[in-house]
C-alpha cells in the first residue's frame, strides 16, 4: 500500500500541547463533535469499579487476559497512573491491587518463560522517575487474580509513557514510547531469576506520542502521535526506523489528541485497528487486512454512563462468555462523576452491528 505523509494542520499545532479537557480553550467540544465525521453510538455492557485515586486524571490503560478454559473468567489489568495496577473480573469487580506508583500503560502476554516456567507476563511503563524510564514487570496469577512483582528494568533517559509488547517466535520485545516521541524497542528476558532488557533500536516521532500496538502476524507497529495521527512502522528489529503516517488527525476521522491504540487480529488477515479520538470522545476503526477505514463510534450513556476523554483502550476478539460472546472492548472513561475514573466494557458485537460490518 502506498504510504501517505500528511502536513500538520494549523489547528493541530495549536492544540498539540493541550492536556485532556484543555481543547475547549481552542475549540469547544460541541464544535469538534459537529465538525467531525458522523459516529454511531453503542452503550457499555459493564464497567469496572473506580480506581482508588479520586478527583484526578488517574485511570489510564487496560490489558486483557483471556482464560482459554473458561472465557467468562477472563481478567482485565488496568492502570491507576498515580498509584499502581488493578486486576478486575469481567463483572467489573476489583480482584486485587498492586501498589506500583506511577505506571502509565500496560500490556501482557501469556506463555512467556518466567524463571523456568510458562507464565503470564505483565509489563507496565514505569514513570516513578520522570527523567529515567523503566519497565515494571509482573506475573499474573490467573487463579488468585494477583500480580507478583518480578522487578524493574532500565529503559534509558526520558519520561516513560506508552508501551506495547511484540512476540516474534520465542523472543519478546517491548516498545516503550517516551513522552517526547522517542520509541525504544527492547528485547526482554524473564527466563532467569532477574529480568533484563536490551535495547535493540530507537525510532522517533516529532511530537508527544503514547498509544501503540503491534499486529504480530504482519510485524506492523502502530503508534499514535497525539497531534498528527497514527504511524505504522516495521516492528522487526532489523526493520527501517522510518514510518508512514497512515491515518492523520484531520478533525474528521480522528480529532486530536490521538490516544489509545488497539490491534485485534482475526484469522490470517482479518481484524481491526482501533484508535481513541479523544478530541471528540469517539473511536475510529480500520481493517487490518488493508488498513481501509471502517467508521467511527461513541459509547453513549445507557444503563451505565458513556465514555469521555478516553486514554487507553484494548480490544480482543473471540468468546468471552455470555455477556461478550463476540469480543471484548475495554475503554478508559475519563469522566465518571461523581465517582473516580474507571473502565467501561463493551460487547464488540454491538460495535460491529452499529457500524454495519460482518463479524
Amino acid at each position: 500500500m502506498k504510504q501517505l505523509f500528511w502536513p500538520i494542520a494549523p489547528l493541530v499545532l495549536a492544540i498539540a500541547a493541550c492536556a485532556p479537557g484543555e481543547f475547549s480553550g481552542e475549540v469547544p467540544i460541541e464544535v469538534r463533535i459537529a465538525n467531525a465525521d458522523r459516529a454511531v453510538t453503542v452503550t457499555a455492557a459493564g464497567e469496572t469499579e473506580p480506581v482508588g485515586t479520586v478527583a484526578d486524571d488517574a485511570a489510564d490503560d487496560p490489558a486483557i487476559w483471556r482464560n482459554p478454559v473458561d472465557p467468562a473468567a477472563s481478567l482485565i489489568v488496568g492502570t491507576d497512573k498515580k498509584a499502581g495496577l488493578y486486576v478486575y473480573a469481567l463483572d467489573g469487580a476489583r480482584r486485587s491491587f498492586r501498589n506500583a506508583g506511577l505506571v502509565n500503560n500496560v500490556d501482557l502476554r501469556p506463555g512467556i518463560q518466567i524463571n523456568g516456567h510458562d507464565g503470564i507476563l505483565v509489563v507496565a511503563s514505569d514513570r516513578n522517575d520522570l527523567a529515567s524510564a523503566r519497565l515494571a514487570l509482573f506475573e499474573l496469577d490467573p487463579e488468585r487474580a494477583t500480580l507478583r512483582p518480578l522487578g524493574t528494568v532500565p529503559a534509558g533517559r526520558g519520561e516513560a509513557y506508552g508501551l506495547c509488547l511484540y512476540r516474534s517466535g520465542v523472543t519478546l520485545y517491548a516498545f516503550l514510547v517516551l513522552k517526547d516521541g522517542t520509541i525504544r524497542q527492547l528485547r526482554l528476558d524473564t527466563s532467569g531469576p532477574v529480568p533484563s532488557a536490551t535495547l535493540v533500536r530507537t525510532l522517533k516521532l516529532a511530537g508527544q506520542s503514547e498509544g501503540c500496538a503491534v499486529d504480530e502476524r504482519t510485524a506492523r507497529l502502530y503508534v499514535g502521535e497525539e497531534a498528527r495521527g497514527v504511524w505504522r512502522f516495521d516492528a522487526g528489529p532489523e526493520g527501517a526506523v522510518t514510518g508512514g503516517l497512515i491515518a492523520r488527525a484531520d478533525s474528521k476521522r480522528l480529532v486530536a489528541d490521538v490516544e489509545g491504540i488497539a490491534v485485534a487480529p482475526a484469522g490470517d488477515r482479518g481484524g481491526y485497528l482501533l484508535v481513541s479520538s479523544q478530541g471528540d470522545n469517539a473511536y475510529a476503526v480500520w481493517r487490518l487486512a488493508d488498513e481501509s477505514y471502517v467508521g467511527r463510534f461513541r459509547v453513549a450513556p445507557g444503563a451505565l454512563g458513556g465514555t469521555e476523554e478516553t486514554d487507553g483502550i484494548e480490544l480482543m476478539l473471540g468468546d468471552f462468555g455470555p455477556r461478550f460472546p463476540g469480543g471484548l472492548l475495554v475503554v478508559q472513561d475519563g469522566v465518571n462523576a461523581p465517582a473516580a475514573q474507571n473502565f467501561k466494557l463493551v460487547d464488540w458485537r454491538a460495535v460491529e452491528s452499529a457500524l454495519g460490518v460482518a463479524p
